[in-house]
């Protein structure tokens, strides 16, 4: 079976990460409470840090 990605496929834009970091960053913003997070919440978040932090790597930088 061929491989579906050639290996000279260029990566996503840098403004693509730049702008999916910050949407992360907003969603964080957005889910955060003084009065803490039931499981479901805190999962979610704990997803989204993940991401955020795969996305910083990716970019090569601390955004």
């Amino acid at each position: 079976m061929p491989n579906p990605v050639p290996a000279a496929a260029i990566g996503l834009p840098s403004a693509r990460l730049h702008e999916i970091h910050d949407c992360l960053a907003l969603a964080l913003d957005a889910t955060e409470s003084p009065d803490g997070y039931p499981q479901p919440l805190r999962e979610a978040r704990s997803y989204m840090r993940a991401a955020l932090r795969q996305t910083e790597r990716l970019m090569g930088d601390r955004a």
